[in-house]
């Protein structure tokens, strides 16, 4: 699926290339499940740092090694592998660095594992480094219904904390509170600050997890409390304009960027490791909101941005 200009979701086409051969140090996968992220539409719309066209989008999957590379040591043809990060998963066939795989575990199945690979892995750093949840926490997750913010929610119940999930519809609150949600707001933008004073007390959240770009910025820090932890992740979705001087004293503002979440292979083999663990356990389950076929991504892009469906969006070859 390829992109020579920036657009709408029609400017992706269907094109046959040759197959990639790998190089030295790389592994030739044959794609089981890719997964579908908001910075496949910001790479298609010229937003996602990092690309050039023309491009193939894509940054997370499941598949099945078909050939090694040379140098490439601990795979072997037949191997199930997913990957966190990268570009150019929308293919049936992707020439990707072995330092960026891993194995599936034999009980997780090729769509969960997809579905837990950008989004799960973003959410255990969220929720381990970026602010350790532990019993006793309240935490604010965006989005609660979507691909993340499920993964958040459930992530942040393992952990022992509290939830208050904010959902755009009010049909998606179910679905927030499936998932675990303590409590569920519905807001489209900002507003909801009030709401979740009055159900921690008066105190506020101890942590806001804001995927919401600029429209939740303020809100979201104004529902912290002192000392709280505002980790925005959605750049994609719009970054306001302040100054310092906007920001609440004793805030901290905490902004990962997608190398942050996975900065390495010893990370990557440490998140990889906790989630799937969780997922084989039935601890962690993703919600698949759709599943489309590959040659027609126009159709998850289109879902995607008009938020019609919940949880994960999968492309099969």
């Amino acid at each position: 699926m390829r992109i020579s200009e920036y657009g709408g979701p029609e400017v992706m086409s269907w094109t046959e290339l040759p197959d990639p051969v790998p190089g030295p140090g790389e592994v030739l996968v044959r794609l089981g499940v890719a997964g579908v992220n908001y910075m496949d539409v910001g790479v298609r719309t010229g937003r996602a740092p990092g690309w050039s066209l023309p491009a193939i989008p894509g940054v997370e999957g499941v598949g099945y090694v078909t050939a090694l590379g040379d140098g490439v040591q601990g795979l072997a043809i037949g191997d199930r592998v997913a990957w966190y990060y990268h570009q150019g998963s929308y293919a049936q066939h992707l020439a990707v660095p072995a330092e960026s795989l891993v194995r599936v575990p034999a009980d997780v199945p090729d769509e969960t594992a997809a579905a837990v690979m950008m989004q799960g892995l973003t959410a255990n750093h969220l929720t381990t480094e970026t602010y350790p949840i532990e019993p006793g926490v309240t935490a604010v997750v965006h989005a609660a219904a979507g691909g993340v913010g499920l993964v958040l929610t459930q992530l942040i119940k393992v952990r022992g904390g509290t939830v208050i999930g904010v959902v755009s519809r009010e049909e998606k609150v179910p679905v927030a509170k499936e998932a675990g949600a303590d409590h569920v707001i519905v807001s489209s933008g900002g507003g909801f600050e009030d709401r979740v004073r009055e159900l921690t007390g008066g105190e506020g959240a101890h942590v806001v997890y804001d995927g919401g770009g600029a429209a939740t910025f303020r809100s979201s820090l104004s529902a912290l409390r002192r000392h709280g932890v505002h980790a925005f992740y959605g750049p994609l979705m719009g970054v306001p304009t302040l100054t310092p001087a906007e920001l609440p004293n004793s805030v901290l503002l905490s902004h990962p960027l997608v190398r942050d979440h996975v900065p390495d292979r010893a990370a990557l083999l440490a998140r990889t490791a906790e989630v799937f663990d969780l997922v084989g356990k039935g601890r962690l389950r993703p919600v698949i909101g759709a599943r489309h076929p590959l040659a027609e991504a126009a159709r998850a892009h289109a879902d995607l941005e008009s938020r019609r469906t919940v949880g994960k969006l999968l492309l099969l070859p």
